[in-house]
């Protein structure tokens, strides 16, 4: 009987994270100039949080065509994603790891305004992600700056 219920509860908890990992989160996007706020888990990063656990910088542009271009270039780069949605100053690119299959949402918004390009990393499932959306954030930049 217990094994019963321990399997049924495993079954649950799996099929969860399948359905949370393969649904599009409904807090994506800009609103008023900002990101959605970061979640209390420690598996997010972003250039618009006061949260130093989960803080990033902003990087620096001046023309939006050729940042765009230069972005793109950089996440072909670094391969493992694909672009969804590419709006004039927003772009929704969702990362997929290539073991265990978990997706990771990474949101570009481009404030021309300051001429600076804010980055958002969640995953969508998990609690921890072992630091691999700062690592994510740490290759961009890097790329990104060259």
């Amino acid at each position: 009987m217990i094994t019963k219920i321990i399997v049924t509860l495993l079954v649950v908890l799996v099929g969860y994270m399948f359905y949370k990992n393969n649904t599009m989160p409904s807090y994506l996007g800009i609103h008023e100039g900002k990101f959605a706020p970061m979640p209390s888990t420690p598996n997010a990063v972003s250039s618009q949080t006061d949260d130093p656990e989960k803080a990033v910088a902003a990087l620096p542009f001046t023309d939006l065509d050729s940042t765009k271009q230069k972005v793109v270039s950089v996440l072909n780069t670094m391969g493992g994603n694909k672009i969804v949605e590419n709006d004039h100053d927003y772009m929704h690119v969702v990362f997929t790891t290539p073991t265990m299959k978990y997706k990771d949402d990474v949101e570009l918004y481009f404030d021309t305004d300051n001429g600076l390009l804010h980055y958002r990393s969640q995953s969508r499932t998990g609690y921890s992600d072992k630091g691999l959306n700062r690592e994510r954030y740490n290759q961009f930049s890097a790329l990104y700056n060259e």
